[in-house]
């Protein structure tokens, strides 16, 4: 049951002029159990209805009269304040749960219409680094967020694999590179002769001119150019995917920047028909000074394209394959003046979709404060990172639960938790700094901690052994610590609509560890084994906690983590 929307529809009858819809968004859930279940603050209404907030609180109570889900109804400061049954509600959100099991949550708003999240897109020939991970798992969530809502969700990987550095790393390669060199070492000699070439290209700039002539030819169809290319890539995607197993993350679409090559023509050919470019000494752009913007360059005076000539085509590509109602980009908010620009461009010209084109900006990553920077060689590489926490991991286990089945498994499953809650469990866009210590601390608001949890609600079911949950008198669930996890369960499905609404996965990494604190609240203060509990007591808390495990398991999902029935 929608209490939220229930309270709205019965207030709303005795209100004139007032929607359902605007009532429920204002009903609140107070802070304190003690002012209420629900509270509709009158203040809104106050100048509308010509009423003091106070005077209308007071009429909405004396209107109500008896209701099933209602213990009382009470006037306070101007709130409308509902105290819900507590035998009814328990009864109501604990079946719900059980019942729907893994959909619970879930809804169909979505459904027939697709969503296209682009996200991770890290840089061929570059390792996955920390930056990387942020954009990754921001984009996981989204899609899974979206995807449990009823929509068609395709998850774009936009690979970095065009571009001027392709030029630069075809120079390196034949001054300074070696076959057998790449080939041993993979994505971190690509990177090497990269940092190299910089290094070399501070002291002569005329390496700068050569590598801008070398992705010319790449983009002309040049034999050797596009053999070393295609040589780069698939050594890059091969250390990517070793990433991408170990973080259990999949996409529909591995379509990079240089899928669109051949296709950007077309779209260069609409721009000059709409009269949009514009000539600058051999370039070719469009000017957005009217909105306060720097020009748009799509073509430079050597004829190569740009991320904006790329951008421009993947997202036309994108609306006629999947006729997306929404597009969905995941990068650092450094990238934010590019999307504005381009977005501009696709709306002049003339297509109203630009207002479906949405930039999901996310705070750096810097490493003690200093500017993440491959060319620098100044970067965490997330392989690193992930080892260390899997390795840190299993050393605990070793420790405390030496005996654990599947340890290996289970060490991936806490050690990656840990380094992806710990990267969603704040506002996205809040910049990091990044630490080790921080990274790999599994006490307090952690993953593990949210892991251990559901764990814990596992070995309580798995120690009670055959008992009849679905045949449980949930109504007996009217204890204060009960009643604080009935109502945190109850907040789920809500919470995963206001993660989508604000496409902020920290909603549900935050849930998470409020249900997680909740639960184990509910362990200690009410007894569920012990031999003198009620039988009927213990099958309703058996109920309870196994409906937790139900809404712990489904949130961990959403942001991409497992949730382990031992630890």
């Amino acid at each position: 049951m929608n209490y939220k929307l229930w309270l709205a529809e019965q207030t709303a009858s005795k209100l004139e002029g007032v929607s359902v819809e605007a009532l429920a968004e204002w009903i609140e859930y107070p802070p304190n159990p003690q002012m209420g279940d629900l509270s509709l603050p009158c203040f809104k209404l106050s100048k509308q209805l010509r009423k003091a907030p106070q005077a209308i609180a007071e009429e909405l109570q004396q209107g109500w009269g008896e209701h099933p889900a209602v213990e009382r109804v009470e006037a306070v400061a101007g709130y409308l304040n509902v105290f819900l049954n507590k035998a009814s509600f328990a009864a109501d959100v604990v079946s719900e749960v059980l019942a729907q099991g893994e959909r619970f949550g879930s809804q169909n708003i979505g459904e027939g219409r697709s969503v296209v999240i682009d996200f991770s897109s890290p840089n061929i020939a570059k390792s996955f680094h920390i930056g990387h991970l942020r954009s990754t798992v921001i984009g996981r969530a989204l899609y899974n967020i979206f995807k449990f809502l009823g929509y068609n969700s395709v998850g774009v990987n936009h690979l970095g694999d065009w571009g001027t550095q392709f030029g630069k790393l075809i120079v390196a390669y034949k001054l300074w590179g070696d076959e057998a060199a790449v080939e041993a070492g993979g994505i971190d000699e690509l990177q090497r002769l990269y940092v190299k070439f910089h290094d070399e290209a501070d002291v002569k700039p005329e390496l700068e001119d050569e590598a801008r002539a070398w992705f010319v030819k790449l983009e002309q169809g040049d034999e050797e150019a596009h053999k070393l290319w295609r040589w780069f890539v698939e050594i890059s995607l091969k250390e990517f995917h070793k990433m991408y197993d170990l973080l259990g993350v999949k996409f529909d679409s591995y379509a990079g920047e240089s899928f669109y090559n051949d296709k950007m023509a077309a779209v260069l050919e609409e721009l000059k028909t709409k009269q949009l470019l514009e000539e600058d000494d051999g370039a070719l752009l469009v000017k957005l000074e009217d909105y306060n913007m720097p020009p748009a360059l799509m073509v430079k005076k050597d004829g190569g394209t740009l991320y904006h000539t790329r951008d421009v085509t993947a997202a036309i590509y994108r609306k006629h394959t999947y006729d997306f109602e929404k597009a969905v980009y995941v990068t650092d908010a450094g990238q934010s003046l590019h999307f504005q620009q381009w977005f501009k461009v696709i709306e002049l010209m003339g297509y109203d979709w630009a207002k479906q084109l949405v930039h999901v900006p996310f705070g750096k990553v810097s490493l003690e404060g200093a500017k993440l920077s491959t060319r620098k060689g100044n970067v965490i590489n997330l392989e690193e990172l992930l080892t260390k926490a899997i390795e840190k991991t299993r050393e605990i286990i070793e420790e405390k639960n030496p005996e654990l089945e599947n340890k290996e498994e289970v060490a991936r499953q806490v050690g990656v938790g840990a380094v992806v809650f710990n990267d969603l469990s704040n506002n996205r866009i809040k910049d990091i700094v990044f630490s080790w210590d921080e990274a790999l601390n599994f006490e307090g608001e952690t993953g593990p901690y949210v892991q251990y949890a559901h764990a814990r609600a596992c070995s309580i079911l798995r120690r009670a052994g055959a008992v009849d949950t679905a045949s449980a008198k949930l109504e007996l669930l009217t204890e204060p610590a009960e009643q604080g996890l009935v109502r945190e369960l109850h907040l789920f499905k809500e919470r995963v609509v206001q993660a989508m609404d604000k496409l902020e996965p920290s909603i549900i990494s935050r849930y998470l560890i409020d249900l997680a604190q909740v639960f184990n609240r509910f362990y200690k203060e009410c007894p569920i084994l012990k031999a003198d509990v009620n039988a009927d007591v213990q099958a309703a808390r058996l109920a309870l906690t196994k409906a937790t495990t139900v809404a712990l398991t489904n949130g961990l999902a959403l942001i991409g983590l497992d949730a382990p029935e031992k630890m």
